[in-house]
Parts: C-alpha cells; sequence; structure tokens
C-alpha cells in the first residue's frame, strides 16, 4: 500500500483546495502538511560558491523528511495569480538545498515517488490553470518524479468548488483510482 502525502499551499483552512483534496481522498489512508503551519524561508541561492548552503533554521527539513518518508505527493495548491501560492514556491524553490544536501540523494529519492497536483481557483481556471500544471510537470521531470495527474477545480469564495460537478466527478474518479495502488 502506497502512502500518501498532501502538501497543501493554501493560505485558507479549509478552502477549496483543501476541500477537493478531501473528497479525492475520501476513505484513504494519507498524512497532510500544511505548508502555512511552518515557517519556511525564502531561498539564498548558494549553488555556485564553494560553501554551498547553509543551514536554514526554519520548518523545511521537518517537511523534506515526512516528503522522503512518503512514496505518492499530492501538491495542493490555490490559483494565485495565475501560479501556485507564495507558501508552496517557497518550498519548492528550497529543493536547490535539497539536491545539494549530503544526507541523501535528492533526485534519487524523488524519482521513486509519483507526483499530482490539485489547483482550484476562479477566472476560469480549467484554462489559465494549465500553464501550472505544465509548470508542475517540468519541476517533477527536474527531479525524476513521475507525474501521474491533475485536478482542476473551480472556486473562489468558501465551499464553491462543490458547486464545480465536473471536478467533484474528478476527483471521485482518482479516488478509485488511489484506492487501488
Amino acid at each position: 500500500m502506497s502512502k500518501i502525502l498532501v502538501i497543501n499551499g493554501s493560505s485558507r483552512e479549509n478552502g477549496n483546495t483543501e476541500r477537493l483534496t478531501s473528497i479525492m481522498l475520501e476513505n484513504i489512508s494519507h498524512a497532510h502538511i500544511h505548508l502555512r503551519d511552518y515557517v519556511i524561508k525564502p531561498i539564498i541561492d548558494k549553488r555556485h560558491t564553494v560553501e554551498g548552503f547553509s543551514p536554514v533554521d526554519d520548518g523545511y527539513d521537518q517537511i523534506i523528511q515526512s516528503v522522503l518518508e512518503h512514496d505518492i505527493l499530492i501538491f495542493a495548491t490555490p490559483l494565485y495569480w495565475y501560479g501556485m501560492s507564495g507558501y508552496m514556491k517557497n518550498f519548492i524553490d528550497r529543493w536547490s538545498q535539497s539536491l545539494r544536501d549530503k544526507r541523501f540523494d535528492f533526485k534519487k529519492e524523488m524519482g521513486m515517488k509519483k507526483g499530482f497536483v490539485v489547483i482550484c481557483g476562479g477566472d476560469n481556471p480549467d484554462m489559465k490553470g494549465l500553464p501550472l500544471i505544465q509548470q508542475f510537470q517540468y519541476i517533477f521531470n527536474f527531479v525524476g518524479l513521475e507525474y501521474i495527474g491533475y485536478i482542476i477545480g473551480e472556486g473562489n469564495a468558501p465551499d464553491e468548488v462543490l458547486q464545480d460537478e465536473r471536478a467533484i466527478v474528478q476527483a471521485n474518479h482518482w479516488n478509485k483510482f488511489f484506492k487501488n495502488l
């Protein structure tokens, strides 16, 4: 049985992204990380310096440890200004540090995992969220994370995504998929 981790980048508790993800994973064992509950400092790029990255005193290492313990990573983010949330962006930017961390082989570890994306937003997200899906595909490809799919839901005000019948049907479809893993 695969171990599933939801990495939620929403700043709103019980928002549309979280609601759609919950429908998709109903009655499926999984863990949650809400990035808003951690301090993740922005990356200070030291990729090309002799000393490399300096240790950072924040919650990033704790999150990465959890990521490394799971087989399926679900990246759930609202569509904020046609991109991922700032919480999610800071988290992924810090992967540059993990790529050079001598404690583990980040690309090798990520290459043994599968990735999925859940996005919710307003203003025609089915079309305007596609560049973000493509960005996640590029990110996954770079670290070797197998991309398995996505859902985009429409919802701006609380619980509005529940009115998006197409997204709910897709969430139920993916629920069956994840149950069979």
